[in-house]
């Protein structure tokens, strides 16, 4: 049976609440690291590279709100500080300025990660009939997986 947030129980709602901040973390933390890439990739494919990392954190940063807004429409609380992010977030900070072929594997494992977290939270909302937050995370998901293979076309 479909579920609104309304409909769902209190830990139901907790659960996916739980998951969503997990993939708002990660969205976050990856969001700086292609900001972070785009400010600082250099060479060859810099023009390519630079226009990609831009896209990236453009799309994620809207992505970040949609999680969040979707966190707090299930009467939950959305992570919004940046030490708490980065406590929970599966992705982490690079040290330093890595070259252009690390940039992309960084980015492409960071993709994959969150890839990853929206199929978990998704499949989470699913098993509540959640289908609202389900279909976010599979949206999401495909986004996110389209960047790890725009990433990985650059080192194949």
């Amino acid at each position: 049976m479909t579920q609104t947030a309304a409909t769902l129980t209190t830990n139901a709602q907790a659960e996916i609440v739980n998951g969503l901040n997990q993939c708002v973390a990660e969205t976050a933390v990856t969001t700086m690291l292609a900001q972070n890439f785009h400010w600082n990739v250099t060479g060859m494919a810099f023009g390519p590279l630079h226009d990609l990392f831009q896209q990236i954190y453009e799309d994620h940063f809207v992505a970040q709100d949609d999680l969040a807004e979707r966190a707090k429409a299930l009467h939950g609380h959305a992570e919004g500080t940046l030490g708490g992010m980065l406590k929970r977030s599966k992705v982490t900070e690079v040290e330093g300025v890595p070259a252009a072929e690390d940039m992309i594997r960084l980015m492409m494992e960071a993709q994959n990660t969150v890839a990853s977290s929206l199929a978990e939270t998704g499949s989470l909302a699913a098993d509540h009939g959640d289908t609202l937050t389900e279909d976010l995370c599979i949206a999401r998901g495909q986004t996110h997986e389209k960047f790890a293979w725009l990433l990985r076309a650059h080192i194949s």
